[in-house]
């Protein structure tokens, strides 16, 4: 599944950019602030870290149940302008997650998200940890 269909991303108005996620500062995303609004923020970064997720790993698409099992996340300065979401991984995450999904059949593996505004101020910085379970 695309990401920009998923019903709630799509309510909110996410959309994919050169393999990244941005929202556009607008109205209905604010906050009492006129700030993009903190629960906005990090369904941005969630939904970049699950599309992460899905492209490090095409060969278990439908294979697998992928589920959010913690999120961190820090807010570091109020998002004004259009954000856009960056992803990373580490290396020896990835590695990780494959032996032990070669071996029991699940795994979880964190996955690092950057907010920043189209001027590339960061705006909030999140990690998420995902449990892949094999079908």
């Amino acid at each position: 599944m695309k990401a920009e269909e998923i019903p709630f991303v799509k309510h909110i108005g996410i959309k994919e950019e050169d393999s990244e996620l941005s929202l556009d500062f607008k109205s209905d995303v604010l906050n009492h602030v006129k700030t993009i609004h903190a629960s906005a923020q990090f369904t941005l970064a969630e939904t970049q870290s699950g599309l992460h997720l899905q492209r490090l790993f095409k060969e278990l698409e439908g294979k697998v149940i992928p589920l959010l099992r913690d999120a961190q996340i820090k807010y570091k300065k109020p998002a004004q302008e259009k954000i856009m979401a960056f992803s990373s991984v580490s290396h020896d995450s990835i590695l990780k997650f494959k032996s032990q999904y070669e071996k029991k059949g699940r795994g979880s593996i964190e996955i690092d998200v950057d907010i920043k505004d189209i001027n590339g101020v960061l705006t909030s910085q999140a990690t998420f940890t995902w449990f892949i379970q094999a079908l």
